[in-house]
């Protein structure tokens, strides 16, 4: 079963716990080195960001690669800013899940609703908005699903559109609920960083 092999790999990865600001953060050591970092809102339980980081190819450590959670915004000169400025009505495309579903925000897309389409692409295991004006294209799979090797389901899939953001939710299947269940158990055994018993880690 690929499913529980996922579980597995997060169960026998180092962690480390840190309780701040009302969040639980959760950083992760797999054995092939990669890195993953999470945050949960600590009274709900609800995931807030999760990065990626992969060693270089000259084996330091490389960028974060946000999955989950506000893009990453690079420290900006003050002429990159102005340029910025300039293009702030740019798509922000962002994933921001809620306890039972998927769920990505799409800002700075002013057309009214009929103007959008989302699909199921099963083949390429990802999900296409498109748009009747041409205006956009987004390609983006779905991590979590690949991971535990679920198919993609076009009845999971549902839109809106309020202020100018597109929000597309996908609803979580009941395996990606049960594991989901399983590991908050496993992150409530550690203990964190900060909470007088010294930097804890667990295997």
């Amino acid at each position: 079963m690929a499913g529980p092999g996922w579980l597995e790999r997060l169960r026998a990865a180092s962690k480390t716990a840190l309780l701040r600001d009302g969040k639980r953060k959760i950083h992760y050591l797999f054995e092939d080195g990669k890195e993953m970092a999470e945050e949960y809102d600590v009274k709900t339980g609800q995931l807030v960001s999760r990065k990626w980081r992969e060693k270089s190819t000259l084996g330091g450590s490389g960028n974060w690669q946000v999955e989950v959670g506000e893009p990453a915004s690079p420290l900006l000169g003050a002429l990159e800013s102005e340029l910025i400025k300039e293009s702030s009505s740019n798509p922000v495309f962002m994933r921001k899940d809620t306890l039972t579903s998927f769920q990505w925000r799409i800002r700075n897309l002013p057309y009214p609703k009929e103007v959008y389409s989302v699909s199921v692409e099963k083949e390429q295991r990802c999900c296409v908005v498109r748009t009747t004006n041409k205006k956009y294209y987004k390609k983006f799979p779905i991590p979590d699903l690949d991971r535990y090797q679920l198919p993609l389901d076009a009845a999971a899939l549902s839109f809106t559109h309020a202020n100018n953001t597109l929000i597309i939710t996908y609803k979580k299947p009941k395996e990606i609920l049960a594991a989901e269940e399983e590991l908050q158990k496993e992150l409530k055994k550690i203990k964190a960083a900060n909470s007088g018993d010294g930097d804890c880690t667990t295997q």
